[in-house]
């Protein structure tokens, strides 16, 4: 049997004492109950992971990287088949204050269409998820395919947002986020819609925020406006910008947004790690914001929160 460990971290885990003997929740034999509510599949947003497929062999040097920027720690590297046709790559996962990350090194070229999700959602029950994702209007564009853990799926909601759900045949425990991250999502004004309604509704998210004419700054535009809608829900938080897809680099390119207690501190820290600064620092939206690259490629968003 083929090691797996896309999003199936228990193999790994167990060795490092972050699971128990949990079994896994009730409702994984419940679907029409979890159809109804996104929460009722939802297991936490520290098990909730931005899939990141580094450059081959930089691996140690993200890892080394990101833990000097944010803190936490990593699994061992090991090397595995990770998706349902024959492929090989270098798998990590790094367990940090304001994220957890599942690092790809592959040795083989990526099957279509892995390399294309951006997070691993871990679900109670793998039909319940695909029957809620179904039902809220998502496309199941790879079937769940068994692993020695549990069982994996990717599904992709309107306007080309694709996300990994991952069940485990024995629930990990991992500790609390200090902060969660946000997934960063671009859409045209032509798919907004669509996209909400159906996230919305799969996540059982709640609009936060919805700003028709935000600052643009943000998003490497001064002087110009944009739609953003900040959404929450069990599995997160959500940051959508609306936009007319003339976005100048790197905007676009960062999926997932971390939030610390100082930008400045932590930029610091990154640049001593060999991560550059590609955008920012600047104050928009409530928050002082930058955008990072990490070694292997990674980019990523790093913002704190303005006070007074």
């Amino acid at each position: 049997m083929r090691k797996r460990v896309l999003s199936c971290f228990l193999p790994i885990a167990a060795t490092t004492g972050l699971l128990t003997g949990q079994t896994a929740p009730a409702v994984a034999h419940a679907p029409s109950t979890a159809v109804r509510t996104g929460s009722r599949t939802a297991v936490g947003t520290q098990y909730n992971t931005t899939h990141v497929y580094v450059r081959p062999g930089t691996m140690p040097a993200f890892a080394a990287a990101w833990k000097a920027t944010f803190g936490g720690t990593s699994t061992a590297v090991s090397v595995t088949d990770v998706t349902p046709t024959p492929s090989r790559t270098k798998s990590q996962l790094l367990f940090s204050p304001v994220g957890t990350l599942s690092v790809f090194d592959f040795q083989t070229p990526v099957p279509y269409p892995f390399g294309a999700e951006r997070t691993g959602w871990l679900v109670t029950s793998m039909p319940a998820g695909i029957e809620q994702a179904r039902a809220s209007g998502a496309k199941v564009i790879v079937s769940p395919f068994l692993d020695p853990v549990g069982r994996d799926a990717v599904i992709q909601f309107p306007g080309g947002v694709n996300t990994q759900l991952y069940w485990h045949t024995t629930a990990p425990v991992y500790k609390p986020l200090e902060t969660t991250p946000e997934n960063r999502v671009y859409l045209p004004p032509d798919a907004v819609s669509a996209f909400l309604g159906s996230y919305l509704k799969f996540t059982s998210g709640t609009i936060e925020s919805d700003v028709p004419r935000a600052d643009a700054s943000e998003i490497g535009l001064p002087g110009q406006t944009f739609r953003r809608i900040r959404v929450t829900s069990p599995f997160g938080r959500t940051v959508v910008s609306v936009t007319n897809g003339h976005l100048p680099y790197p905007y676009g390119r960062e999926v997932t947004g971390y939030r610390v207690a100082n930008l400045a501190t932590t930029l610091s820290k990154a640049k001593a790690a060999g991560a550059t600064v590609l955008s920012g620092p600047h104050r928009s939206g409530g928050r002082d914001s930058a955008v990072v690259q990490f070694p292997g490629g990674y980019i990523a968003e790093i913002h704190d929160v303005v006070s007074g």
